[in-house]
Parts: structure tokens; C-alpha cells; sequence
């Protein structure tokens, strides 16, 4: 509680206690919103009361769209990944970006500026105070477009991570081996650029709206039609089921980065729409409910997505990250059927000098590693404990 205390004076922020937050393995969730005109920057700590002293402090930053209580403290048995780092010994404190605040009324031109190095600005902001507070040593740990933001972190010459711990993100795309993805990159860059000009400042990636109808009316007639069944339409449930687990051929600037899904699971069309079978086998469907139903704003800046798929492509001019002055040591894991096996930024950072541990976890999709009851089992020990 001392440090909680702490942290809270160095940031400016009252921690309030998360009611109802106690996991089964005893952690405590604490939350800091640190005041903006605009939109606020919301800080998570998870503490284990059976840890008098924590070694280190674990940084977890969320997924596109996602917030920390969504991304970090949802699971199988309430716990999730903010629980199990908790109970090894590490004060966990996660950065919730400012979108996830962002209202109709607060959305403007602002957003424009919200790139991914405004993210990173808002990053090192909370690690200056941990620093300045804590004196321990961290470790960054981003999901997606978090751990985009974290490899970012890592490459400044002030920032010094013990660690950048990396679950199922997109480095750059090898123009020598995959000119194709890298071109399709470097042309979504464009696009999103496109938009910002327009005015279009955030992006909803309509996952609350998929819910939402599945949930209010799962046999009625979504707006998608069902592919190869002329004249007939997915119902609600199914077309949620194919969503997160057939993500990349579903229509959208950026589904087509995922290799299948958000989601291990099948789907098999039938003769008719009431007959498609699909199924999660995984993360169930209610963790996703419940995780989904955590969500704030759930939109995504257009200007941090363009700088995301600059990194994709390759685009330096419009974004870059370092990899070469990264120094921190690196443990990348992708997943099979999300993101792949694209491993030109885990070879990037190791040219530099850093030690890097890269693999690709079979079988998961984008969100298993943080969702999935196994990934307890499987993925979260290949994450060193200390």
C-alpha cells in the first residue's frame, strides 16, 4: 500500500481501490486517472498482498482499443495476466491510452495528434514517476498494438527496460522475402493518412457493435451476407463467431494482417443460415462478453493505426522505431493463427546486439495469449518470472 502511495503523489492522481477486483490469487487492483482537458490517462496497479516488496514492476500496455481491465485482468477465473504477474512478485501497473476516455463530445482534431510517439510520450510520463517513486527495475509488456508501443519505448535513449516482453504484434513485413504484405502496408499507410485529412479521426473496430447484437438478437439476420450463399445473411451469433475467428476474410482496411483470427475456433456454413455450426475452442465466448464489456470508448486513433502500419511496411518517412538501439533483452511471442510468423524485427534488435528469444505459439489466435484458460499453461511461463 506504501507504494501505491507513493506512485499516487508522484503521478497527481488518487488511487482508488477497483471494487470487487480481488482474484482468486489474492491481488488487490487499485486505479489512478491522472486529470486531462480532454481525455484522461488511466493507470491500473495489481498488487499481491503476499508480497511484501515487489522485485520489479511489470508495465503492461493494452491492445488497439482495448483498456488495461480488458486486456490484463480478464480470464477464466477473474485473475488474468495482471493477477499471474502479481503473484510472482511483481508490482503490476498497467497504462490505459486516452481513447479509451474519448467521448463523441471529446473526439476533434486533437485525436489527429495521437500517434503512436504521443503514446510512447504518455509512457514515459508514467515511468519518469516510477522512477522517480519506486526506484525499481520494470519490464514493458505490450499485447498487439502495445507491444508495438513498447518495442517503441525500448528503442528511446532514456528508457531502460530490463525487458520488452512482446505477445502476437507485427514488426516490419521483409520486403525481400514478403514484398506483397509489405506493399499492402505501406498502401493502408496511405489510406489512414487519407482519412486523418478528411477528418476521420478514430477508427471503430465494431467489435461492441458485434456483441451488442449477439447478445440482443442472436438468430436475427445480420448486415453481412453469408460468402458463396447468395441472397442469405449470418445471424448475429454466427456472424460474431466467424468475426473472431475468421477475421482476416471479413471485409475492413486491416483484417487481412491476421493470418485467421482473433480467436482459435471453427465455422462451418450449412445450407441454410440456421444450420452454420461454429464453435470457440479456446477463449469462451463469455471471457470475450466480459472483456468486451470492460471496454470504454473501444476506438483507435487513425493516426496510431497509420504509424502501426508504417511499421508494418516498412514506411521510415512516416514512422520508425529504432529496432537496432533496443538493448533491452526481448521475448517475442507470436501466435499461429494471429499475427504469424514474421520475424524481420525480432532479427532487427538481435543485429543490434540484444538478446532476443522469438517463437511462435501453435494453435492460439490474436487475443488466446491473454483470454485463453490454457494460456496460463502454454503461453504466460515462456514470460520470464523475475
Amino acid at each position: 500500500m506504501d507504494m501505491v502511495k507513493r506512485l499516487s503523489a508522484a503521478l497527481g492522481a488518487e488511487a482508488v481501490p477497483i471494487d470487487g477486483a480481488a482474484t482468486p490469487n489474492r491481488s488487490s487492483h487499485w486505479q489512478l486517472v491522472l486529470p486531462d482537458s480532454t481525455a484522461p490517462l488511466v493507470v491500473d496497479l495489481v498488487t499481491d498482498p503476499a508480497t511484501a516488496v515487489p522485485h520489479s514492476v511489470a508495465v503492461l500496455l493494452p491492445g488497439g482499443g482495448l483498456n488495461v481491465r480488458a486486456s490484463y485482468c480478464t480470464a477464466q477465473d477473474g485473475g488474468g495476466l495482471a493477477g499471474f504477474l502479481a503473484a510472482r512478485g511483481h508490482l503490476v501497473l498497467g497504462i490505459t491510452p486516452r481513447e479509451d476516455a474519448l467521448t463523441t463530445e471529446s473526439t476533434g482534431p486533437h485525436c489527429a495528434e495521437w500517434g503512436l510517439a504521443a503514446h510512447r510520450r504518455d509512457v514515459r510520463q508514467v515511468l519518469a514517476a516510477v522512477d522517480e517513486a519506486l526506484g525499481l527495475p520494470y519490464d514493458l509488456l505490450g499485447h498487439s498494438a502495445g507491444a508495438a508501443l513498447a518495442l517503441d519505448t525500448a528503442a528511446q535513449p532514456d528508457a531502460h527496460p530490463r525487458r520488452v516482453l512482446v505477445l502476437d504484434t507485427t514488426g516490419p513485413y521483409d520486403p525481400a522475402t514478403e514484398p506483397e504484405l509489405a506493399a499492402r502496408a505501406g498502401a493502408l499507410t496511405d489510406a489512414l493518412q487519407e482519412q486523418l485529412a478528411a477528418g476521420h479521426w478514430t477508427v471503430d473496430p465494431g467489435l461492441k457493435g458485434l456483441f451488442a447484437r449477439a447478445a440482443a438478437d442472436p438468430a436475427g439476420d445480420s448486415p453481412l451476407p453469408r460468402p458463396g450463399h447468395p441472397g442469405t445473411a449470418f445471424g448475429n451469433l454466427a456472424l460474431l463467431h466467424y468475426a473472431l475467428t475468421r477475421t482476416h476474410l471479413l471485409p475492413g482496411p486491416a483484417n487481412w494482417i491476421y493470418h485467421r483470427g482473433h480467436s482459435s475456433g471453427s465455422f462451418e456454413f450449412g445450407a441454410t443460415a440456421v444450420q452454420d455450426r461454429f464453435t470457440l475452442d479456446r477463449t469462451p465466448l463469455a471471457v470475450w462478453s466480459e472483456a468486451v464489456g470492460r471496454l470504454g470508448s473501444g476506438e483507435q486513433p487513425t493516426a496510431l493505426l497509420r504509424d502501426l502500419a508504417a511499421v508494418w511496411g516498412g514506411r521510415e518517412e512516416v514512422y520508425r522505431i529504432d529496432w537496432a538501439a533496443i538493448r533491452a533483452e526481448v521475448v517475442w511471442i507470436n501466435t499461429e493463427l494471429g499475427r504469424g510468423d514474421h520475424d524481420l524485427g525480432a532479427r532487427l534488435i538481435r543485429a543490434g546486439g540484444a538478446r532476443v528469444d522469438y517463437r511462435v505459439v501453435p494453435g492460439y489466435g490474436h487475443a488466446d495469449v491473454v483470454w485463453a484458460p490454457d494460456a496460463e499453461r502454454d503461453v504466460w511461463p515462456l514470460l520470464p518470472a523475475r
